[in-house]
C-alpha cells in the first residue's frame, strides 16, 4: 500500500526557508535600527530639537530627516512612521502565502482606525483634506474610496451608499458587515439608523473585536511556533482591550446595568486569558472597585491596575500595558522559523515612534523632570532582563 504525502506543518524546517527565509532574514536584519540605550541617554540630555536632530543623525533616522529644515515632535513623529511603512511594504513585496495574508492582517487594524477616524471626523463637520492627512499610511486603501466616505448625506439613502462603499471597497468589509447585521437585527432590520443610535467609539471596538477574533483564528490555522506566539500576544492583546472598554464605560450609558448585559458584553473579544470567565466577571462589573476585584484574579494584569490605583506619579495603566507588550513582543525575536516576529518589529516600532515624541514633547515644553517616563526597546536595564554580574 502506498504511503500518503506527509503533511506539511507551518514552521517545519524542511519548508519554512525555502518560502520565507529570506524575508525572515529582512525583517531580523531590521532589529539593528532600533535605538539602543546609550541613543536614548544623548536623546534625553539634549537642550533643543536642533540638538535631538543632531543626535539622530547617527541613527536609522538620519536619511528621513536630512530634508526636514526644522524639526517638531508631529514631523519626527511623521517622517518616523512614513519610514516604518516603507521597511513594511517591501517586507510585503517579497512575502508568499501564508506570510502575505498575515501581514494583511496587521494593516486591517489600522484601516479600521482610518474609517473611524473619517466617520467621526466627517461627522464634527472637519475637512476631509485635513483628516486624509491623519490617517495612518498602513491603513490607506484606494484614494476614492477614502474621499467616499465622508461625502454621504444625512439621510436613508446616504447611510445605505455609505455602507455600500465601506463593505464593498475595503478588506475590512466582513467586519463591518458582521456589526451591522448585529445591529440590525437589534433595531429591527433598520441598517440605515446604526450610525445615529450606537457610537462612533462602541462601532470602532466592535470592529477591533472582529479583527482580533478573526487574526486569532487565522494564526492558530497556521500551527507551529507561530500559532503558539500569537496566541499569547492576541490573548493578551484582547484582554487589554476587555479591559480598556470596561474602564471607559464608568461614568457613561455603557455601565448602565442593562447596557452591561446587552452592548457592552458583545464588545468583549471570544478569545484571551480573560475570557469566558474573567468576561463573564466584567459584564456585572459597575466601577473601578469592582474591576480591581476581578483583576485579582488574574496576576498578569493585577500590577497593571495597582499601578492605576497608584494615581499615574510614576506611571499609567497605559504604560504598565506599554511595557508589558513590550516584553512579550522582544521575545517574539528569540523565536526562529515563525511569524510573530513580524507583527512585533512593527510595534516595537511603533512604542520607539511614542517614545520619540514623549521625549521631543518634553524638550519642547521644558519639562525634563519627565522626560525619562517612556518604554524603551531591546533595552539592557529592562527589569525583565538577567542583571549581569560584576
Amino acid at each position: 500500500m502506498a504511503t500518503g504525502a506527509p503533511k506539511s506543518v507551518h514552521g517545519g524546517l524542511s519548508t519554512f526557508n525555502i518560502l520565507h527565509g529570506f524575508t525572515e532574514g529582512l525583517v531580523r536584519g531590521m532589529r539593528s535600527s532600533f535605538l539602543f540605550d546609550a541613543d536614548y541617554h544623548h536623546l534625553t540630555q539634549c537642550e533643543s530639537l536642533d540638538d535631538v536632530r543632531l543626535n539622530l543623525t547617527e541613527s536609522d533616522y538620519a536619511e528621513v530627516l536630512a530634508d526636514m529644515t526644522s524639526l517638531n515632535p508631529s514631523g519626527l513623529q511623521r517622517a518616523a512612521v512614513d519610514k516604518l511603512v516603507t521597511e513594511f511594504k517591501y517586507l510585503r513585496t517579497q512575502a508568499v502565502e501564508p506570510l502575505a495574508t498575515f501581514l494583511d492582517f496587521i494593516t486591517y487594524e489600522y484601516m479600521i482606525e482610518n474609517v473611524m477616524l473619517l466617520l467621526k471626523g466627517t461627522l464634527n463637520g472637519r475637512d476631509i483634506n485635513e483628516l486624509m492627512a491623519q490617517c495612518h499610511p498602513l491603513g490607506m486603501f484606494k484614494e476614492s474610496t477614502m474621499r467616499s466616505i465622508p461625502t454621504f448625506e444625512s439621510n436613508s439613502k446616504g447611510y445605505q451608499d455609505l455602507y455600500q462603499t465601506v463593505l464593498v471597497d475595503t478588506p475590512v468589509g466582513p467586519y463591518f458587515s458582521m456589526f451591522l447585521q448585529e445591529s440590525a437585527s437589534k433595531m429591527g432590520g433598520d441598517v440605515r439608523n446604526v450610525i445615529e443610535e450606537v457610537e462612533i467609539e462602541i462601532i470602532k471596538s466592535s470592529l477591533l473585536k472582529y479583527w482580533v477574533e478573526d487574526f486569532y483564528q487565522f494564526s492558530m490555522k497556521l500551527d507551529g511556533e507561530t500559532a503558539e506566539m500569537m496566541a499569547e500576544i492576541l490573548s493578551v492583546r484582547a484582554d487589554t482591550n476587555a479591559i480598556n472598554i470596561t474602564l471607559n464605560s464608568f461614568g457613561t450609558p455603557l455601565n448602565e446595568p442593562a447596557m452591561r448585559g446587552s452592548d457592552r458584553k458583545k464588545l468583549y473579544p471570544s478569545v484571551g486569558y480573560l475570557y469566558p470567565a474573567g468576561t463573564q466577571m466584567l459584564i456585572e462589573v459597575a466601577d473601578e472597585e469592582g474591576l480591581g476585584r476581578c483583576l485579582e484574579l488574574f496576576p498578569q494584569y493585577s500590577a497593571a491596575w495597582n499601578v492605576h490605583l497608584q494615581g499615574g506619579h510614576e506611571k499609567s495603566i497605559d504604560d504598565a500595558f506599554y511595557e508589558r507588550d513590550v516584553q512579550m513582543l522582544e521575545l517574539a525575536f528569540e523565536g526562529q522559523m515563525q511569524f510573530a516576529v513580524f507583527y512585533a518589529y512593527v510595534k516595537l516600532k511603533e512604542q520607539e515612534i511614542r517614545n520619540l515624541v514623549w521625549i521631543t514633547e518634553c524638550i519642547l515644553q521644558q519639562q525634563k523632570d519627565e522626560i525619562n517616563k517612556f518604554v524603551p526597546v531591546f533595552s539592557q536595564h529592562s527589569p525583565w532582563r538577567p542583571k549581569r554580574r560584576a
